[in-house]
C-alpha cells in the first residue's frame, strides 16, 4: 500500500492544512503499518508551471516528442506515476484569495492526462485514475457554505478530481483560522473525530 501527501501551504509551522495532512497520514500509518508513505512538498520543491515544453511532454504521445520534450517527459511523468501507484492521497489544500495555491494548481496539470487519466466518447468525458482514496484537507481562515465563496477552492478540486475518474473522496475541514486559537482547536477536534471514520 502506498500513500501520497501533498502539501501545498506555505506558512511553515503555522500551517493548518499541513497540520491537517499529518493527522490524516497518520491515522491511515497506524491502520496500514506497512504502507509506504511518499511525501510531496510544493513549497519547498515547487514544481514550475506548465510550458510549452512541459505541456507537449504531458499530453503528446513519446513517439512524437522532440529532443527538448524527450528530456521534460521523465520528470513530468514521475509526478503522474507517483498519483497512480497510490492507494490513498492526502492533498493539503488552504484557501488563498477564494481558490486553490497556485504550487497545487501546477501539480494538478500534471494529472490531466489524455488516454491515460481521462478520455472522451459518444459519451462525453470519462475518468480513467479511479480505484484510490483522496482526502482533502482543506482549510480556510472564515467559515463558508458550499455554494459560497468557498467554491472556487473546494469545488475546482472536486470537479478536476471526479473529472479523472476519482469517485472515492472526502474533505475534512478546518475553517475560522481568522477566529482565532479557540476557534481553531474547537474546528481540530471536530476533524479528528471525522478522520478516525475514514
Amino acid at each position: 500500500m502506498q500513500i501520497l501527501r501533498i502539501d501545498s501551504a506555505t506558512t511553515g509551522e503555522q500551517s493548518i492544512s499541513r497540520r491537517l495532512t499529518q493527522m490524516i497520514t497518520d491515522h491511515y500509518a497506524a491502520k496500514n503499518p506497512e504502507a509506504q508513505i511518499v511525501t510531496r512538498d510544493l513549497v519547498s520543491e515547487p514544481l514550475p508551471h506548465i510550458d510549452p515544453i512541459t505541456t507537449k511532454a504531458i499530453r503528446t504521445p513519446t513517439e512524437t516528442h522532440e529532443e527538448a520534450v524527450r528530456a521534460a517527459y521523465p520528470a513530468q511523468r514521475a509526478v503522474l506515476d507517483e498519483f497512480l501507484a497510490s492507494d490513498v492521497v492526502v492533498i493539503g489544500a488552504p484557501m488563498y484569495n477564494f481558490s486553490i495555491p497556485s504550487q497545487l494548481k501546477a501539480w494538478l496539470d500534471r494529472l490531466g492526462v489524455p488516454g491515460v487519466t481521462f478520455k472522451y466518447s459518444e459519451k462525453g468525458p470519462e475518468g480513467l485514475a479511479g480505484g484510490r482514496k483522496v482526502v482533502i484537507a482543506s482549510a480556510r481562515g472564515g467559515a463558508y457554505e458550499n455554494g459560497t465563496m468557498a467554491e472556487n477552492q473546494e469545488s475546482l478540486l472536486k470537479t478536476f478530481l471526479e473529472f479523472i475518474g476519482v469517485d472515492d473522496l472526502t474533505f475534512i475541514r478546518v475553517e475560522k483560522a481568522g477566529f482565532g486559537p479557540e476557534a481553531i482547536e474547537a474546528e481540530f477536534a471536530a476533524a479528528k473525530g471525522e478522520i478516525a471514520r475514514l
